[in-house]
């Protein structure tokens, strides 16, 4: 069965951005800078029919680019800190995404993820590091957020069962519409593809 869940990438100037934030955190296990992401619905393991039922159903998603920026850095775990991340503002192009996603799954019997969706980028997984290092490291990064970027697609991505941080493979990848687009050419490019964009359906779930 597929480890499944979908998530935006990011461009490659704010991935070296937040790369540049890596070092000098006790405890910190680095993800590696090409597999950051922003999760946008957790699938688990999912049936390969139901999987490919999925990837066609996503593919109809018909929802237009859109503006992001990561607002501050964070951690989980209050008292015991197990991950530091990267914020994303919760813009509401960006929850009604998500939303569309998981009622999706839903429909096709997978269940929600019954965490409260925080859209964020995972920068590093903790073991023993102390609330105040956390907090030292934030403020030494002085505040950081990063300049908007566009978002003009999601993905479907597979990943191995593992303790988490990659690598993942892209099973589909579904675009968004551009900005300005007017209708005719949208409804033109979109045309028996599946939403505005539409995703070049290439994967194939198969028994692994």
């Amino acid at each position: 069965m597929p480890r499944l869940f979908t998530a935006l990438r990011l461009p490659p100037s704010i991935a070296m951005q937040l790369s540049l934030l890596k070092g000098g955190l006790n405890g910190a296990r680095w993800i590696d800078t090409e597999n950051y992401h922003v999760t946008l619905a957790f699938f688990g393991d999912v049936d390969r029919h139901v999987a490919n039922d999925l990837a066609l159903a996503l593919g109809g998603i018909d929802r237009y680019a859109f503006e992001l920026r990561i607002d501050r850095l964070d951690a989980f775990g209050n008292g015991k800190p197990r991950a530091l991340y990267a914020r994303i503002e919760p813009v509401p192009a960006l929850m009604e995404l998500q939303a569309e996603i998981e009622r999706l799954a839903r429909r096709h019997g997978v269940p929600p993820d019954r965490r409260k969706f925080l859209p964020h980028v995972t920068l590093a997984r903790l073991k023993g590091t102390a609330p105040h290092e956390v907090a030292h490291f934030i403020h030494s990064r002085g505040g950081y957020t990063s300049p908007q970027f566009a978002v003009d697609g999601f993905e479907l991505l597979s990943s191995k069962a593992s303790i988490g941080g990659g690598p993942y493979i892209t099973e589909e990848h579904y675009a968004l519409s551009d900005f300005g687009e007017d209708e005719d050419d949208a409804l033109e490019e979109g045309f028996g593809t599946g939403g505005h964009g539409g995703p070049v359906m290439s994967a194939t779930f198969s028994s692994r």
